[in-house]
């Protein structure tokens, strides 16, 4: 299992996240490609800081709502998401490919990673997009107990799927993530979030915010670059799932 993180959210001279003090504590980084956060500037720092750890770059799409910071869904035809996914991808690889990198995965950001998992239609268009950009990318999707269905809708398309997990986010008894509009959404402890994954690699199973086991396939491991102890919980992770 390898560890994520959204990186290269920052804006201009406004900062967001750690992304410097991060990145070497990461298997793979999730670029932000300008239309729910980032600028070009950005974007290029990111992945040249992502090269010199060597770490796994992938494509961070978002509506396009930089006030809103791409948490706010926007309604979107078929041929619209499609479009903006393949816009915010070929900006990204064609950066990349300035560093002499390539990208791997395409993980969707906020509403519209929201909406996938929430409605087929949405999820449909965003695997539509990513089968259809260059490079062979895989889609990364929210762990679900309907994992077998997604495989199912990816395959004509012949487009890989990864399934993740949120180290920092509550789940429901549902196995879904806790909404962040509702108390205890977010985890801000390291100690707790390490605990949790510490049994996750131990027995396969989550525990939900009211003390429901889950077990959830998972390929890759999120943790958020936004949380006050992102780097102390990423450097724990990692050491987690390395040894």
């Amino acid at each position: 299992m390898q560890l994520n993180g959204d990186l290269g959210e920052s804006f201009g001279p406004w900062k967001m996240g750690m992304d410097e003090q991060l990145m070497p504590h990461l298997h793979r980084a999730n670029i932000a490609c300008g239309f729910h956060a980032s600028d070009p500037v950005t974007m290029d720092r990111t992945v040249a800081l992502a090269v010199k750890h060597g770490v796994t770059i992938g494509a961070h799409p978002g509506y396009p709502d930089l006030q809103g910071f791409g948490r706010r869904s926007i309604p979107c035809s078929h041929d619209e998401i499609v479009a903006l996914i393949t816009y915010q991808v070929g900006a990204l690889a064609a950066i990349a490919y300035r560093h002499s990198a390539t990208l791997a995965y395409v993980k969707p950001h906020g509403a519209l990673y929201n909406d996938m998992m929430a409605d087929d239609a949405v999820c449909s268009a965003v695997m539509e997009a990513v089968a259809g950009c260059a490079g062979d990318l895989s889609l990364v999707m929210l762990s679900t107990a309907e994992n077998s269905r997604y495989l199912q809708m990816a395959q004509p398309l012949g487009l890989p799927l990864e399934f993740e997990l949120f180290a920092d986010r509550a789940y429901g008894d549902d196995g879904r993530l806790v909404p962040r509009s509702q108390p205890g959404a977010v985890l801000h402890d390291s100690k707790q979030i390490t605990e949790r994954m510490q049994q996750l690699l131990a027995s396969g199973e989550l525990v939900s915010i009211n003390g429901k086991p889950l077990r959830l396939q998972a390929d890759t491991l999120c943790v958020h670059g936004d949380n006050p102890d992102a780097v102390d919980v990423a450097r724990q992770l990692r050491q987690l799932l390395d040894g």
